[in-house]
C-alpha cells in the first residue's frame, strides 16, 4: 500500500472527527449549553489532561479485564468451531443454545456473576468479555470452517486425503479471514462489555465505575474524559487486530514465495 493510498484512507475519518468536535464546541457555545448538559470538548480535553494519570490507571484495569476475556474468549470460540465443523449434529444442538445465551442482557449476567464473587474480584467482568468473544469467534470461524467450495474438498477426497489434511490444507485457511474479522469485531467490543460491566457492581477502580462516581458528583466533564479514554483504549484493541492480521498476512505471502521457488 502507497504513502498516498493510505492517506486517502485515514484523510475522510480524520477530517470528520475534527469538523464533528469544531460543531460541538461551537453548539456548546453558541447555545449557552450548561456542563451538567453537555460538556465543551475543550473542557474535556482540559480534564483529561488533569486527570491522566487517573485515567491511564483506570484504562490499565478495564484493558486488562478485556485482553483476558479476550484471549481465553477467542481460544474457546476457536476450539469450539472445530468441534462443531466437526460433528455436525453438536452444532445443530449447540448453536441455538449459544445464540439463546448471547441474547441475555450484559446487565443481568453481570449482576448475578457480581453476587457469587467478592466485590473485589474482576472474575465477573472477566466472565463477561470471555462470553462476548467467545460467541463472537465461535461464530465466524465455525463458517469459515464449513463454507468452503465443495470442489476443493472433493479434489482432496479424490487424492485420498483424510479428514485431517483437508482440514489443514482447506478448511484452515479459509477460516483464516474469517477469524481476523471476528477480531476486528470482538478487540472493541471487548473493551465496551468490560467498560459496560463496570457500572453494575465490583470494585470502583475501572473506566466505568470512575465515569459513573464523576457523574453521580456532577464533574460531567470528568467523566466525558474517562470516556475519552474508554474510546481510545478500545482505538487502541482494535489497530493491534489489524496489525496482527496484516503481519499474518505477510507471513502467508512469503510462505507461499518459498513454497513457489521451492517447486521451481
Amino acid at each position: 500500500m502507497t504513502t498516498s493510498t493510505r492517506v486517502q484512507r485515514v484523510a475522510p475519518p480524520v477530517v470528520f472527527g475534527v469538523v464533528f468536535v469544531a460543531l460541538w464546541e461551537a453548539a456548546v457555545r453558541g447555545f449557552d449549553l450548561k456542563p451538567y448538559f453537555l460538556a465543551a470538548p475543550s473542557k474535556i480535553a482540559e480534564q483529561f489532561v488533569k486527570n491522566a494519570s487517573r485515567i491511564l490507571e483506570a484504562a490499565s484495569v478495564s484493558g486488562t479485564n478485556a485482553l483476558v476475556g479476550l484471549i481465553v474468549g477467542t481460544i474457546f470460540g476457536i476450539a469450539m468451531s472445530f468441534i462443531l465443523s466437526r460433528f455436525g449434529f453438536l452444532n445443530q444442538l449447540i448453536t441455538p443454545l449459544a445464540i439463546a445465551l448471547n441474547a441475555i442482557p450484559i446487565f443481568v449476567l453481570v449482576a448475578v456473576l457480581n453476587n457469587m464473587y467478592s466485590i473485589t474480584s474482576e472474575i465477573p467482568r472477566r466472565f463477561m468479555v470471555t462470553l462476548v468473544v467467545y460467541f463472537i469467534v465461535l461464530v465466524n470461524v465455525a463458517k469459515g470452517l464449513t463454507q468452503v467450495r465443495s470442489t476443493h474438498v472433493e479434489i482432496m477426497r479424490s487424492y485420498a486425503a483424510s479428514e485431517i489434511e483437508i482440514l489443514r490444507k482447506v478448511r484452515v485457511p479459509n477460516a483464516v479471514p474469517y477469524l481476523f474479522t471476528a477480531l476486528k469485531i470482538a478487540a472493541p467490543a471487548s473493551v465496551i462489555t468490560a467498560f459496560v460491566s463496570e457500572y453494575f457492581g465490583g470494585s470502583q477502580n475501572g473506566l466505568g465505575s470512575r465515569i459513573t462516581s464523576n457523574i453521580a458528583n456532577s464533574k460531567n466533564a470528568a467523566a466525558w474524559a474517562y470516556v475519552l479514554g474508554a474510546c481510545l483504549l478500545g482505538l487502541l484493541f482494535y489497530i493491534i487486530s489489524i496489525v496482527l492480521e496484516n503481519v499474518a498476512s505477510r507471513g502467508g505471502v512469503a510462505n507461499n514465495t518459498n513454497n513457489n521457488n521451492k517447486n521451481k
